[in-house]
């Protein structure tokens, strides 16, 4: 569920003495008495906050709104990810436990967050990335790339740069300046491009008052290459007639390619005919943190008549077969053997840690071969479960009957 961000519980979050910590090494709120406010009653704090320069203020709230954002399970394991690669750039094979200990005993990823902020700047810029492409949402596929090592050096990336900027600006009259920053996160490369955008006119205040002021925005591209699959991810909003000459860009200036691959047509399937059947057992490690797994909606697809859905959604809080009781109710009007599953929603359970309560994710997965799962570690604990379930794309052993292949 989406966090809404103010200042005020910024503060309330994050503990007295960090917030004096950030506000000492800005060199601002010098006078004030930390020691004698109450941990989240910041009403003196944020009165002071509020007198400060506006040029002080803005500058601090979009760190505060960054810091904000990570301080969650998404936010702790984009910053363990990023902090993964510099130890492993380093000598001490036992820096990066240490690490994750020491931020695991904190209270919460608010403090998480802000320990990380103020103490492993390193780590800071390439963990609100991951973050960031973890929100992320859509994204395009291609296979079939081969398994060659992404290049990362200045020339290749100013090549990638120069062909995104010089396909933008030919064909959209954008994208005339480009910067592309690259970073590693486990076995994927992530390659995030900057294009300049259209010039814009936005309203906003500054020290002379309110006004229409022109600037130049960026857009966003991110590619994520993963050398063991032989696939490129890309994030691109926009017309789809771009993804094809983008990856193209990717296979010739970071992987060295001298065309790209065919895209042969994905023809895995989830397996998702057995979650019809309430005795499904998941198969998960306990070491993965997973305490139950439950499904809660279940999208039932007409075999012979396209468009007929039926939707069955029931709240697996304190019963677990909730769904299938529900599909119990309604088979005896419904001919189920003219129907696919073409949707599952499952609620899957992680256990608590320590401190940390229990929790649940709620994962989408459709038929053919789509999943609401990225690749942070969290969701990829939970594809491996997938994958030990049996529910995991595969290729079919036999042709797919057309009317039955397609869920509406």
């Amino acid at each position: 569920m989406a966090r809404h961000y103010s200042t005020r519980e910024f503060f309330r979050q994050v503990p007295n003495a960090l917030l004096k910590r950030y506000f000492d090494a800005k060199g601002v709120l010098a006078g004030f008495n930390f020691a004698a406010m109450t941990e989240a009653k910041i009403d003196l704090l944020f009165d002071a906050w509020k007198v400060l320069p506006d040029t002080q203020r803005n500058a601090m709230d979009v760190e505060f709104r960054d810091i904000f954002e990570l301080g969650c399970e998404k936010g702790f394991c984009a910053i363990r990810d990023e902090a993964l690669w510099h130890f492993e750039q380093g000598t001490d094979p036992n820096a990066y436990s240490a690490f994750v200990d020491q931020l695991s005993a904190l209270t919460n990823h608010f403090e998480r967050a802000m320990v990380a902020f103020l103490d492993h700047g390193a780590f800071w810029k390439g963990a609100t990335l991951f973050y960031h492409a973890d929100t992320l949402t859509y994204w395009r596929k291609r296979k079939n790339l081969g398994h060659p090592v992404a290049a990362v050096d200045a020339a290749s990336l100013a090549q990638l740069a120069q062909l995104i900027s010089s396909y933008f600006h030919n064909t959209e009259g954008r994208g005339k300046n480009c910067v592309v920053e690259p970073f590693r996160r486990g076995t994927r490369d992530y390659f995030f491009a900057y294009p300049e955008d259209y010039s814009q006119n936005s309203p906003e205040w500054d020290s002379t008052g309110f006004a229409i002021r022109p600037h130049n925005p960026a857009f966003e591209l991110i590619f994520v290459f993963s050398q063991s699959e032989g696939t490129l991810d890309l994030s691109c909003r926009g017309s789809k007639k771009a993804t094809e000459p983008l990856q193209a860009m990717f296979t010739t200036a970071i992987l060295k390619l001298p065309v790209l691959p065919p895209d042969p047509k994905d023809q895995r399937i989830y397996d998702l005919a057995p979650l019809m059947q309430r005795n499904f057992a998941f198969t998960y490690d306990l070491a993965s943190g997973i305490d139950k797994v439950a499904v809660k909606k279940l999208r039932l697809s007409a075999r012979f008549k396209k468009g007929e859905r039926v939707n069955l959604e029931a709240d697996t809080t304190t019963n677990a077969n909730a769904v299938y009781d529900l599909l119990d109710r309604v088979g005896p009007s419904l001919p189920l053997h003219q129907y696919n599953v073409s949707q599952v929603e499952l609620a899957v359970t992680m256990a608590a840690q320590g401190e940390k309560p229990a929790k649940t994710v709620t994962v989408s997965v459709s038929f053919p071969n789509s999943c609401s799962l990225k690749y942070d570690a969290l969701d990829l604990n939970l594809r491996k479960m997938l994958s030990d379930s049996g529910i995991e794309p595969m290729e079919p052993t036999e042709p797919t009957e057309p009317d039955a292949a397609q869920p509406a």
